[in-house]
């Protein structure tokens, strides 16, 4: 099979490089940035292409003779480009993470007889996964939480954080209205609100805020409560919110000495040297999903913990790993007829398939990266 991943970036890489030691797939990645082309094309059996993936006929032209792609670019650039794959009649996963809705493209593949899965990360991605299982085996939920960070493994001050992707995308976390659901209606509350403090094996106490996580589940799952929250170390909120209320995350431009210019594209300058992992840096992902529900009209819970490092071996740092393998995984899953859905998915609903999840987890394992679940009944 040949699969193209749109993206050498951080996440995109790592997912080229996992698929790559499939033998049989043949494994081609896009890019505008030759330098991160060369050095995988240097470690990997990978074929590359300079492409400049900003253009929709470019990215039609270019998908058409393979049969699957991964979709690794930047979110502002994830809607059109999962459109332009799904006009060029070819099935996508995709970890872009796009403020659009996905939905909106989901006529044009089922007229396409394309399978699009969407979001198909860490989380969202495995939360939604875990939610999709645990929907269709119960009669029904009551409360989904999701909390879920990346960090650096080393504290530095002022920030204590390091961004494994782009610190626009990170942005777009701090200031997206956060979608909850609260006794089964969608509300909305600004970003970094409801603070609270969570103690987690491995890492100690993080602190906890209102994110724009859910997603898709706002609108796919029935659940009366439904809430996603970001961790960081303590003392983040109180910094990031400075700068917000002060403006410097504004897309308005302002005049400065005759020169119009946005308070974010100048923020996201000034952060991208602040929070780039330099060479030895290394990076944890804490992840728990709470999912409560009813089952044979019992009440029950289940938790999923999650803690990953840095992986010395490989050089991958973990918030690339526990993104990239899940697109990887979901796939291999395409790959072998495993999910045959045509219009979008959001993992939520490849979930919900008997036997993925089990096929995820075990791939998830493989790669170094588990899961410790507990049930209860409450």
């Amino acid at each position: 099979m040949k699969i193209i991943i749109l993206g050498a970036g951080l996440v995109g890489g790592p997912i080229a490089a996992d698929l790559s030691k499939d033998k049989d797939f043949s494994i081609t990645v896009a890019d505008i940035d030759k330098d991160s082309l060369e050095n995988l094309k240097n470690k990997y059996d990978i074929k590359v292409i300079k492409k400049d993936l900003s253009y929709s006929d470019s990215v039609r032209a270019l998908v058409k003779k393979y049969d699957l792609v991964v979709n690794a670019v930047p979110g502002f650039m994830g809607f059109k480009t999962v459109k332009a794959v799904i006009e060029a009649g070819k099935d996508i996963v995709d970890i872009a993470f796009f403020p659009e809705d996905p939905f909106l493209l989901d006529e044009l593949a089922r007229k396409n007889n394309v399978t699009a899965i969407v979001d198909c990360g860490v989380a969202p991605g495995m939360s939604n996964i875990f939610t999709g299982f645990h929907e269709a085996e119960m009669d029904s939920l009551s409360s989904v939480i999701i909390y879920v960070g990346g960090l650096p493994e080393e504290r530095k001050l002022p920030f204590e954080y390091k961004a494994v992707f782009s610190p626009v995308d990170v942005i777009e976390e701090y200031i997206r209205p956060a979608r909850l659901v609260e006794d089964g209606k969608i509300v909305i509350k600004p970003a970094l609100t409801e603070p609270e403090y969570i103690n987690f094996e491995g890492v100690g106490t993080l602190e906890a805020f209102n994110s724009d996580g859910l997603r898709t589940l706002a609108t796919t799952i029935k659940a009366k409560n439904m809430k996603e929250k970001t961790l960081r170390y303590p003392g983040h909120i109180e910094k990031i919110s400075f700068l917000k209320e002060l403006g410097f995350f504004n897309s308005d431009k302002v005049n400065i000495n005759g020169t119009e210019i946005a308070p974010i594209d100048l923020t996201t300058k000034l952060l991208l040297p602040e929070w780039k992992f330099n060479p030895g840096d290394t990076d944890i992902t804490v992840m728990r999903v709470i999912i409560e529900g009813l089952k044979d009209k019992k009440k029950y819970r289940y938790t999923y913990d999650m803690f990953d490092k840095y992986e010395k071996k490989s050089g991958i740092h973990s918030m690339a790993r526990t993104t990239g393998y899940t697109a990887t995984m979901v796939t291999r899953l395409l790959s072998k007829g495993l999910y045959k859905k045509k219009g979008i998915s959001p993992p939520e609903f490849v979930g919900r398939e008997p036997g993925t999840i089990d096929f995820i987890i075990k791939g998830l394992e493989e790669r170094g990266i588990k899961f410790l679940k507990k049930e209860e009944k409450i």
